[in-house]
């Protein structure tokens, strides 16, 4: 079983040490059912190759291995909250290349570019479906040549794109077929019920590829109101990161979305991926059963 590397000077660490030194000992250790599990570090900007290297090399140390996100594609979220990435396409080859010499030979999954395959296909102006494509492409074959990583692109969420045979040949594009499989429900709240279905339905028209869920956010499911993928209220941690998922073709259950922070600034959140201690602490006082903050790095 893959054991995955926490980071000790994670924002929940860090949250969880200093209510600890206020004197907030309860919510403390809420704090610590996000901060004892392993968590994705996101990349999405220059300078990726040292925080790749420092991070892979922190999880080798201890026999780990890390789980990164390369989040750069040239016009990344259609310029929404999330909005920014490489200027064109040289620059995100660039970027990817930097990216991946930072892994050299040590352990990490790698998560490519949340919502660029999905968002391409329900609709988005400023990208050109062929480049974009393309640019996964290279993303998925290069990251590949480094011979400890294994490499799930991202295929969007069970409610974004409910008919599967939309994906196939925009994920084909993109090189699924030479990737270890693809990743679903990334900073989304579908159940792991929902998301094995869908997945399991998507891996048969993909002959067959494996996936993995993040379950960061989804221990309460979706949120039924306005703006569902945005800061919902309500929501609570899910299932622990784990390789011990009990189904053939679902490599893992990951935190790929680190909770607590933040997606936008809807509900009065503050700026995408910035942290947000009081969401933290509702999704962790929120989690359902002893399964969601047990101290688990598996």
């Amino acid at each position: 079983m893959e054991s995955f590397w926490v980071d000790p000077r994670s924002r929940a660490a860090l949250q969880a040490a200093e209510w600890r030194l206020a004197g907030r000992t309860a919510d403390a250790l809420l704090m610590d059912r996000i901060a004892a599990h392993p968590q994705a570090e996101w990349l999405n900007g220059p300078a990726s190759r040292a925080v790749v290297r420092a991070r892979t090399s922190a999880a080798a140390r201890q026999g780990r291995t890390a789980v990164l996100v390369a989040y750069y594609i040239p016009h990344r979220d259609c310029g929404s909250y999330s909005g920014g990435g490489a200027w064109n396409a040289a620059g995100y080859r660039k970027w990817v290349d930097e990216f991946a010499t930072g892994l050299g030979d040590r352990d990490a999954y790698v998560i490519v570019e949340p919502d660029a395959v999905a968002q391409t296909v329900a609709g988005c102006a400023s990208v050109v479906a062929e480049e974009r494509y393309a640019l996964l492409a290279y993303a998925v074959d290069r990251l590949k040549r480094q011979p400890g990583t294994r490499v799930y692109l991202d295929a969007g969420n069970s409610a974004w794109l409910p008919d599967t045979s939309k994906l196939v040949e925009p994920l084909t594009r993109s090189g699924v077929a030479r990737a270890d499989g693809f990743a679903l429900n990334v900073s989304n709240f579908q159940t792991d019920a929902a998301s094995s279905a869908y997945g399991n339905r998507l891996s048969a028209a993909l002959g067959g590829k494996h996936f993995v869920i993040d379950t960061s956010r989804n221990g309460n499911g979706p949120y039924t109101g306005t703006d569902s993928w945005c800061n919902p209220p309500g929501r609570a941690l899910g299932t622990p990161p784990t390789t011990a998922t009990g189904a053939p073709l679902i490599d893992a259950y990951l935190w790929i979305k680190r909770p607590g922070e933040s997606d936008g600034t809807c509900r009065g959140g503050p700026t995408a991926g910035q942290w947000w201690p009081s969401y933290a602490l509702e999704l962790a006082r929120n989690a359902r059963n002893a399964r969601n903050t047990r101290n688990t790095r598996g």
